[in-house]
């Protein structure tokens, strides 16, 4: 049994495609696949968390105006 502190490995399946834009953005943020990952799952947990309180997250540009909106999940 691992230790509650050990990582985690695990293995995952997608498309070429839905790995061509991973690969993407991780070469975009100088990070590894697993580091986007990781970044998207702390992401995913705020929108979700909002939506129980039936809030929604929004991207803003500099002058604060709503550039889109993450509706549902």
């Amino acid at each position: 049994m691992a230790a509650d502190n050990e990582p985690i490995r695990l293995s995952l399946t997608m498309s070429p495609a839905l790995n061509a834009k991973l690969e993407q953005l991780a070469t975009a943020n100088c990070a590894t696949k697993a580091e986007i990952l990781r970044k998207a799952i702390v992401r995913y947990e705020l929108a979700y968390r909002a939506s129980l309180k039936d809030q929604r997250l929004g991207v803003f540009d500099e002058d604060e105006r709503l550039v889109t909106e993450i509706v549902g999940l």
